[in-house]
C-alpha cells in the first residue's frame, strides 16, 4: 500500500462526499482494531494526494457513540497522512455563536462514558499531552482561509463532547454552559486524542447548528439537518482553500507527540 497521501479528511454530518477530488479511487483498509466507517476515497487536489472518509458513513448509518474513531485514524495512518482536517456540526452554548456560524474548538471538555480513547491499551503505558489538543499550524491556516472568505469564525473555543446518540436534557444543557464552554458536539473525543497519539495534526472545524436546549428552543435532527445544508458548500469551499494553503512540511510538535509521553 502507497503511504503518500497528505491529507486526510474526516467528512462530518451533511458532508459524505469528495466531490473535490480528481482521479479519486476507493481505498479499502482493514485494521488491527476492525473497519473503518467505510472506504476511503483517494484522489488528487491540485497536485496534493487527500484522503476523505466520512466518519459516520457515507448513507449517514454510524451513530457517534458507534463510530470506530481508532480504525478510521489508523487507516489514515497506514495511508501516510500527516494532517486531519475534521468538519463537524455542533451546538453553541452561547449566545453569540449563531446557527450558520463557524467555530474553531482549540479546548475539549470529555464527557463521553463508553469509548476507546488509546491505541495503547495493553503492555505499554504512554500519557499523551493534550494541554493544546490540536495543531497550531492548521489553526493558523483555517483563520487565514476564514479571513480571507470573511466567514463567522469564532476561534478559541471550548469542545464539550458528549456520548451522544441523543440530544442534551435541558438540566444537562444549562449545566455544560456553566463550565464556560462555547459549543457542544459528539464526535471530537477520542478522535483528536487518538490523532496525537498517532503523531498526525488535527483540527476541527465546527458548523453550529442549533442553541442546544438551554435556550428553550427544541433541538431536533431535522432542524440540525436543514441549517446544515445551507452551510455545507460554505464548508466545501473553505476545505478547498484551506487545502490549498496548508503549507507541505510540518514545523508543529505534533510529529514528537510520543517523545515525552512513555513511561
Amino acid at each position: 500500500m502507497e503511504k503518500d497521501v497528505e491529507i486526510g479528511i474526516f467528512g462530518g454530518t451533511g458532508i459524505y462526499d469528495s466531490e473535490l477530488l480528481e482521479d479519486a479511487k476507493e481505498v479499502d483498509i482493514d485494521t488491527p482494531y476492525g473497519r473503518p466507517s467505510d472506504t476511503i476515497t483517494v484522489g488528487i487536489f491540485k497536485g496534493r494526494k487527500i484522503a476523505f472518509l466520512p466518519r459516520h458513513g457515507r448513507k449517514h448509518s454510524i451513530p457517534p457513540h458507534k463510530i470506530n474513531f481508532k480504525a478510521n485514524i489508523w487507516a489514515f495512518r497506514e495511508l501516510g497522512v500527516a494532517r486531519i482536517i475534521a468538519p463537524s456540526a455542533v451546538g453553541s452554548l452561547k449566545e453569540e455563536l449563531e446557527p450558520g456560524h463557524f467555530a474553531l474548538p482549540t479546548q475539549f471538555l470529555d464527557f463521553t462514558k463508553s469509548r476507546d480513547g488509546s491505541f495503547y491499551d495493553d503492555k505499554r503505558v504512554v500519557h499523551i499531552s493534550v494541554a493544546d489538543p490540536f495543531c497550531p499550524e492548521l489553526h493558523a491556516s483555517i483563520l487565514r482561509v476564514a479571513e480571507n472568505r470573511d466567514l463567522r469564525l469564532h476561534k478559541d473555543c471550548t469542545y464539550v463532547c458528549i456520548e451522544g446518540p441523543r440530544f442534551s436534557t435541558k438540566a444537562e444543557s444549562v449545566f455544560y454552559r456553566t463550565t464556560g464552554a462555547d459549543i457542544i458536539g459528539m464526535t471530537l473525543v477520542p478522535e483528536c486524542q487518538l490523532a496525537r497519539e498517532a503523531q498526525i495534526c488535527y483540527a476541527s472545524i465546527s458548523a453550529v447548528t442549533d442553541y442546544d436546549v438551554w435556550a428553550e428552543k427544541p433541538v431536533t435532527a431535522k432542524a440540525v439537518s436543514e441549517t446544515l445544508s445551507k452551510n455545507v458548500e460554505k464548508t466545501k469551499r473553505m476545505l478547498a482553500e484551506l487545502l490549498d494553503i496548508i503549507p507541505k512540511s510540518r514545523a508543529c510538535s505534533c510529529a514528537k507527540a510520543l517523545e515525552e509521553a512513555q513511561l
